[in-house]
């Protein structure tokens, strides 16, 4: 199957070819249990979304295909943990320091040598 500037060059040769031609011959194929062919276009356009760079969906997906839920919860032991796969969108690395900011209902994490564009 192909993905990203490979895709999208071969959906710009193919054209005027037809849609389900078009996604044939990108490799978005798979073969049913009875032998016939199957074509995945939601996985075509998917793919063909993403080479575009462009992002659908409400929400992302963290660990086990699970939608994020944007709620932190303080742990028995006062830690406040926030996970990986939020770490991950924000492209965080260990040792990524941040400073904390206090807000009268809010926790700001800013980076270390950042300005603050949450204070007024």
């Amino acid at each position: 199957m192909l993905t990203g500037n490979d895709l999208l060059a071969k959906v710009r040769e193919l054209g005027d070819a037809g849609k389900s031609e078009i996604v044939r011959e990108c490799g978005y194929v798979s073969t049913k249990k009875d032998g016939g062919e199957r074509l995945n276009f939601t996985a075509f356009y998917e793919a063909l979304l993403d080479a575009k760079g462009v992002e659908i969906g409400g929400g992302s997906v963290g660990k086990g295909g699970r939608k994020l839920s944007y709620v932190a919860t303080v742990q028995g032991n006062g830690n406040l943990l926030i996970g990986k796969a939020y770490t991950a969108l924000l492209n965080l690395n260990p040792g990524d320091e941040f400073e904390i900011k206090l807000g009268r209902k809010q926790i700001r994490l800013v980076p270390v040598g950042a300005e603050d564009e949450g204070e007024e």
